[in-house]
């Protein structure tokens, strides 16, 4: 019996009730943001997104959002290896808190770290006994972004690693590799896709965090002054096409560093399979 391709019937119809679903979620909000952006005359964008408080704010921003997709990459590989590869009790707790800034909303996540990060709360106080300030600092702000965003390199990194063949590295261990080469030589390859797709991910994420952020990061200008802070500034100013200036640098950001790591991924990807 030969099966049929079509799983689910009325192709046209279900194609065209996605295509508007895509087109009022996503695309109109941002043709809106574009089309308010495009208001203002080059040179008023020009100051605007060029203002040194505004990139100052960048220069936070993107600073702090490299050094958490950084920590995220080795801590979310590491859990994701050892949620895989270990059994060991409460691994299914462990497993499931992986998903917790999923569910937890981003201001609650936000006022809970303030509170451990806090001169007087449970990590902040030792940390301040030796110098250390997390509170109000771009630390504070790393912090945030990295507990919002590492589920996407473990959701990621975590199905790879339990479809790789074992058969591969005990290849390696017959020709007398080290743990460390079969690692570096047999393993990263195959988990480069992966690991580039929940970076890309992550970095994202934490380029457009604002809720968790804006609790701990003290929000002084030139400082710890995050980008979406800034557009909401302007948007309670009643700015709306800078507000929309602004968020618009930070969405063509995004959007440059998706489109390199998926060309990335896929170059990454085509010489795993070839190989």
């Amino acid at each position: 019996m030969r099966l049929r391709r079509r799983v689910l019937p009325g192709l046209p119809l279900a194609l065209g009730i996605t295509l508007v679903y895509v087109a009022i979620i996503v695309v109109l909000p941002l043709a809106a943001l574009v089309f308010k952006a495009a208001s203002l005359g080059p040179e008023d964008y020009w100051r605007i997104i060029s203002s040194d408080r505004a990139v100052a704010s960048y220069r936070v921003t993107v600073t702090c959002a490299l050094a958490a997709t950084a920590f995220n990459l080795v801590f979310g590989l590491a859990l994701a290896w050892v949620l895989v590869r270990y059994r060991f009790p409460g691994r299914r707790l462990v497993d499931a808190l992986v998903d917790l800034p999923f569910a937890l909303p981003t201001a609650v996540a936000g006022i809970a770290l303030t509170t451990l990060f806090a001169a007087n709360g449970w990590f902040g106080g030792p940390l301040s006994l030796v110098g250390i300030k997390v509170a109000y600092t771009p630390l504070g702000i790393m912090v945030a972004m990295s507990f919002t965003s590492i589920p996407f390199i473990v959701r990621t990194v975590q199905p790879v690693l339990e479809e790789l063949d074992p058969a591969l590295e005990e290849a390696g261990q017959t020709l007398g590799a080290s743990d460390l080469s079969i690692f570096v030589t047999v393993i990263l390859p195959l988990l480069t896709p992966a690991l580039l797709a929940g970076v890309s991910l992550s970095f994202a994420r934490s380029l457009g965090e604002f809720g968790a952020i804006i609790f701990i990061a003290g929000n002084q200008p030139f400082s710890t002054e995050i980008t979406a802070l800034l557009a909401f500034i302007r948007l309670e100013e009643y700015d709306y096409p800078a507000s929309a200036a602004i968020a618009s640098v930070m969405l063509l950001t995004a959007f440059v560093m998706l489109a390199i790591t998926n060309f990335m991924q896929a170059r990454a990807l085509r010489y795993t399979v070839r190989g």
